[in-house]
């Protein structure tokens, strides 16, 4: 404010962004921040690019050395990252891999307006600011026989952090991933069969083929080997094969734009199956602070607004309000 007191302070120990507000008097004198809620494992870190890979339609991979996040991430959690030093406002990015041990994370983004454009620019070895891990992430209290997870464009990342988390524990996972331009990566034919599907829908991407994860691409862009449709009409498609094969055991999550969500959420309730959405919306501060990013969500005390910054961006799809 104009007086220079900011609402929020950076703790010394662990770099934890809290509000004043939930701080004692004690904890202010001490420069320690409570952990509560999701603000008390928000970190900031000055991280380096490691790598990045360029893919068609300006989309682009980077893998960024970040040990203190790196640490902490869960899938469905997002970074809000510094696109350029001169660029104040921050941008979000789902986390699409991390590996805590070597301490990097790997992001996916498409060059869409000023700030993404001036990432691309940026090279292996730059410095990047990162808030992080932010949000809500997926919730396994028990892991199903069988889970399908949904990625629609940008939300395909998350997808990819998830099945990369399922693998030690015994669950056989569907991965689907739709896009309407180029996949960002190289795609190729699939060893995997996967029954109930068209015999000519054999894409995948090749890390899931690499982790044995039965995978395969949905595009109305006419790809070859991709499915000629929506990922919600190709989950049905194995949904129904499920529930004809009485094997109903299947959790269900997805990411991607509200359209796709929305979709995913009615064939979810129509085949009474469980499921989490993560939630795409614009996010100005990302710690919870301006409210920008609230949704309308049911509570048990009656609808709410919530924020997809720190109180999403995973929701149980029942919960959500489309508009």
């Amino acid at each position: 404010d104009s007086a220079g007191k900011s609402p929020w302070r950076w703790s010394t120990d662990a770099w934890s962004i809290m509000p004043m507000s939930r701080l004692t008097a004690a904890d202010r004198g001490a420069g320690k921040a409570p952990q509560t809620g999701t603000r008390g494992s928000i970190l900031v870190e000055t991280a380096r690019i490691a790598a990045s890979r360029v893919f068609a339609d300006a989309q682009y991979v980077f893998r960024i050395d970040a040990p203190r996040i790196a640490a902490r991430c869960k899938a469905g959690q997002f970074v809000h990252l510094r696109c350029a030093p001169d660029l104040i406002l921050r941008r979000p990015l789902s986390i699409m891999r991390a590996d805590g041990e070597d301490g990097w994370i790997e992001i996916l983004f498409k060059v869409q307006g000023i700030g993404t454009r001036l990432l691309a620019e940026r090279r292996a070895g730059d410095e990047i600011s990162l808030l992080g891990p932010i949000g809500q992430p997926f919730r396994q209290q028990s892991y199903r026989h069988r889970t399908l997870l949904i990625g629609g464009g940008v939300g395909i990342p998350p997808m990819v952090f998830l099945a990369e988390h399922l693998r030690p524990h015994r669950t056989e996972s569907f991965v689907i991933m739709g896009s309407e331009v180029p996949f960002p990566f190289t795609v190729k034919p699939s060893r995997i069969f996967i029954p109930g599907l068209p015999g000519e829908v054999i894409t995948t991407m090749p890390l899931m083929e690499d982790w044995g994860i039965a995978c395969r691409l949905a595009s109305g862009q006419g790809y070859a080997g991709c499915f000629d449709g929506t990922v919600t009409e190709l989950a049905e498609h194995w949904i129904q094969y499920q529930k004809e094969a009485h094997d109903s055991d299947i959790d269900i999550f997805a990411c991607g734009p509200t359209p796709m969500l929305k979709a995913v959420a009615e064939l979810a309730a129509r085949f009474a199956r469980s499921c989490q959405i993560s939630l795409e919306e614009f996010i100005a501060c990302g710690v919870g602070g301006c409210a920008g990013c609230a949704v309308p969500i049911r509570t048990e005390q009656g609808r709410a607004m919530k924020r997809v910054c720190v109180d999403g961006p995973v929701f149980e799809a029942a919960d959500v309000i489309f508009a």
